[in-house]
């Protein structure tokens, strides 16, 4: 658990990345469809990555980012580079632009479970040529997996600030921070963020910069350097279009007020028990069963905040969402 305490410095510049970063996107992409939660909250993705590895070229590609990059899990953090938003070849260049001392630093950390190789011994060494690898097979990746939804993704970016923005407007700070995403809570002043790694540290007094993406893992990502804002990546759901229309399989799984509380509790600001009643139209009593259902099965949490009590969804409850469009 990464535990921020943010200052009024921070809480005065919080901002959104006005669009995702190509390569900080792809390289997090890479790891995160090999796993099947991730998998099933971006199908059309997942997909084309299966089909796009029948390629010689995107195979030997996706080979060298599996080998380079841990399977699950922290990556190395020059990876996910501020700089280089503008395009693919821009975030390569600001990779390649690290430090070696950096560069050791972060493998270093990110490698800790995995055996070494002479591959990865070159990669924590800063070895141009495996850089250059790293850059290639990147750039190949890029173009047959994410190039062909790029649009999309950038709908998608916008749609989730727009959002979040919304929630700002009525919820001030407090609804913005505490409706990001069911790992991550906001105990004024201190950001928890349950993410890959632990910590105890300040805000850097340059503000927050956050990041929604569907291909960011299960959990948050943090990046906290002196100097800059904080980065935080933090997964969010794309609707396949084409899950669009067609029945409505979450209402025959879980039956449809459960359903209907499910969605509700996907839309920003905080839910209580008497709000979920009202907005699905059913009695106070009834619910209060319906949440204690969906708590069994993992699908909500519940805490109790003064005299009343806040649901939330549970990554798996938002992941069910996700895969269960409405019809």
């Amino acid at each position: 658990m990464l535990r921020l305490r943010l200052r009024s410095a921070d809480l005065r510049q919080i901002c959104f990345a006005d669009r995702p970063h190509p390569a900080g996107m792809a390289l997090l992409a890479s790891q995160a469809l090999r796993g099947p939660t991730v998998a099933v909250t971006a199908p059309a993705l997942a997909g084309r990555a299966a089909e796009a590895v029948r390629n010689d070229d995107v195979r030997a590609a996706s080979a060298a980012l599996r080998h380079l990059l841990p399977a699950r899990g922290r990556l190395p953090d020059f990876l996910t580079p501020f700089d280089g938003l503008d395009s693919l070849a821009a975030g390569l260049d600001a990779i390649r632009a690290t430090p070696t001392w950096r560069v050791r630093a972060d493998v270093r950390a990110a490698y800790a479970d995995l055996p070494p190789t002479p591959m990865r011994r070159r990669f924590a060494a800063a070895d141009p040529e495996v850089f250059d690898l790293l850059a290639a097979a990147t750039r190949t990746w890029f173009d047959a997996v994410l190039a062909p939804h790029w649009t999309d993704l950038g709908r998608s970016h916008r749609q989730q600030v727009a959002a979040a923005a919304h929630r700002y407007a009525f919820a001030g700070v407090d609804g913005l921070l505490g409706g990001l995403h069911p790992l991550i809570r906001w105990n004024p002043p201190v950001l928890e963020v349950d993410t890959w790694w632990d910590g105890d540290l300040p805000g850097t007094g340059h503000g927050l910069i956050l990041v929604p993406s569907p291909l960011s893992g299960v959990r948050p990502r943090a990046l906290v350097e002196p100097g800059r804002p904080v980065l935080l990546v933090y997964p969010v759901s794309i609707a396949s279009p084409a899950a669009s229309a067609g029945p409505d399989v979450l209402a025959r799984l879980v039956g449809r007020t459960r359903a209907a509380v499910l969605r509700r509790l996907a839309e920003p600001g905080e839910h209580s028990t008497t709000t979920l009643a009202r907005a699905v139209e059913v009695s106070l009593a009834s619910a209060s069963e319906h949440t204690a259902a969906l708590r069994a099965a993992g699908l909500v949490d519940t805490e109790r905040v003064g005299g009343s009590v806040r649901h939330r969804l549970t990554p798996l409850g938002a992941h069910l969402l996700a895969a269960s469009p409405s019809a």
